[in-house]
């Protein structure tokens, strides 16, 4: 399971997890990119299912575990990468208004803990929970950025939570927290150009940006054996020290 599946980091560790030999249910709130995305799964020989919900209602991600269960049989994974800035442009908090705050924690915080409660109930014994948390969770502060920022770091909080408490049936709990990168949310919140975008670029040590590619790998790594002995971790990957 991909929340937040159809465009950007949720679409590359949808495929990037078809890839590597899973059957994957996607799932956003927009029907068409889940369906290109389970469509480009299918053609490269995956079996992948699209399944249009939102993560902020209870009964959807109870018919999204469902389903998962229902068309492949068990459920081993569990990716929370649905989410995004702020529903208004960027914001110091005392500017930032109750509506802002309201739809940024439902989606990135809530959202996380609810999805998360609905898979353990599901998840195989063994079954893995991984969180796309961000830097910004574990930086000194978010200027402009404080709700989104807020919420991260409480993710990661609640990622070793639920590691420690789902560690009796043996489902392991990291989160992937990721630098820079130019996706769609971040250029509709930033108001940045590609020119500035590429600025930012050039000022990282390692000369560039994330791509999503990069957080497909992670993902996988973290679905894997060879991540059996990891849990309540969270993964920087960032391109810095």
């Amino acid at each position: 399971m991909v929340t937040g599946g159809g465009t950007g980091i949720g679409r590359a560790i949808a495929i990037g997890l078809a890839e590597a030999g899973a059957s994957v249910v996607v799932s956003g709130r927009r029907p068409d990119p889940l369906e290109a995305v389970r469509s480009e799964i299918e053609a490269s020989g995956g079996r992948a299912l699209a399944v249009p919900a939102d993560v902020t209602v209870e009964a959807d991600l109870d018919r999204l575990a469902t389903e998962a269960v229902t068309q492949f049989g068990a459920l081993g994974i569990w990716v929370n990468n649905a989410g995004g800035l702020q529903g208004e442009p960027l914001a110091y908090l005392d500017q930032t208004s109750k509506q802002s705050w309201d739809t940024t924690v439902a989606r990135n915080f809530t959202a996380v803990w609810m999805a998360s409660k609905v898979a353990s109930e599901r998840l195989r014994e063994g079954g893995v929970i991984i969180n796309v948390s961000s830097i910004g969770g574990s930086a000194p502060g978010s200027p402009l950025n404080g709700v989104y920022g807020a919420c991260k770091a409480a993710v990661n909080h609640l990622t070793k939570t639920y590691s420690g408490e789902l560690a009796r049936r043996r489902i392991r709990v990291n989160a992937i927290a990721p630098g820079h990168v130019a996706t769609e949310d971040y250029y509709e919140a930033s108001g940045f150009t590609d020119a500035q975008f590429a600025k930012l670029a050039a000022k990282q040590p390692l000369g560039r940006l994330g791509c999503d590619a990069d957080f497909a790998a992670a993902a996988v790594y973290l679905a894997s054996e060879a991540s059996s002995w990891v849990t309540g971790h969270v993964l920087a990957v960032t391109g810095t020290p």
